[in-house]
């Protein structure tokens, strides 16, 4: 059975969001994660999901750039993730995964205006599927959603 197809982006998103929650977790600098990451773990990215799956083909710039920048500006994301919680809700109550997940999102939201809040969005609530099957990708959705009416001019519909 062969694998769905894995937009090169997505790809590089999925990879960013598991690098960033490594990056975190084991306390190593990211561009030393990257690069295990080029060697290594983007050969088997869909692995843990599908295990008979194909690898897909990953935009390995953009992966960089997520993990590098969301990294470099998490104090500035964790903020803006922090103000679009609950008023429940810590950033450190959403683990390790969920945090990556939101940073990544965040920092494409803030950094890469080019591209349309519809699309970040969805993407990270796609990625947040495959790690989660409860209220997450819900969760992802509305703290992306009140992040970019914080960071981005409202986007003209065509």
């Amino acid at each position: 059975m062969s694998a769905p197809l894995l937009p090169r982006r997505r790809a590089a998103r999925l990879a960013a969001v598991q690098a960033l929650y490594q990056v975190e977790l084991g306390g190593q600098p990211p561009e030393k994660v990257v690069r295990e990451f080029r060697a290594h773990r983007l050969a088997r990215l869909l692995e843990p999901f599908m295990p008979e799956a194909r690898s897909p083909r990953v935009d390995r710039d953009w992966f960089q750039e997520l993990v590098e920048g969301a990294w470099r500006r998490r104090q500035e994301l964790d903020a803006l993730i922090a103000g679009a919680l609950a008023a429940d809700w810590s950033l450190e109550r959403c683990g390790y995964l969920l945090r990556a997940c939101l940073r990544a999102g965040a920092y494409e939201l803030l950094a890469r205006p080019e591209v349309p809040t519809g699309v970040v969005i969805d993407e990270y609530i796609e990625i947040a599927k495959l790690f989660f099957s409860g209220d997450e990708p819900g969760f992802v959705n509305a703290v992306l959603d009140r992040i970019a009416r914080r960071v981005r001019v409202r986007e003209e519909t065509r």
